[in-house]
């Protein structure tokens, strides 16, 4: 699988140029990116794609030297799941989204 990384998205194609998994990351403010929107086509679920778009995600953010929140519901259950990842969250900003975001 050949993750592909624009500004504030990674994502997958097919060899059809389908887009089969996608993981975007607005700007929340400056230096801190919101992981809104996580995807997996239905035929790849239940792999662990998800996941392995999660530590893409993190490690890019590390990688970039930016911060995280997260509102998309994957996405705040996976760093509740991996608590050693939440040196990328700014709990800050985190604190100030809807409550069904806490971390």
């Amino acid at each position: 699988m050949k993750f592909r990384y624009e500004s504030n998205r990674i994502y997958v194609l097919d060899d059809e140029g389908k887009q089969i998994v996608n993981g975007t990351f607005p700007w929340e403010k400056e230096g801190v990116a919101n992981v809104n929107h996580t995807f997996v086509d239905p035929s790849l679920r239940g792999q662990g794609i998800a996941s392995k778009l999660m530590h893409e995600i993190y490690n890019y953010a590390k990688e970039n030297s930016f911060k995280l929140v997260a509102t998309c519901p994957y996405a705040v259950v996976w760093f509740k799941k991996n608590p050693d990842k939440m040196d990328i969250i700014d709990a800050k900003t985190q604190a100030t989204l809807n409550p069904e975001c806490l971390i």
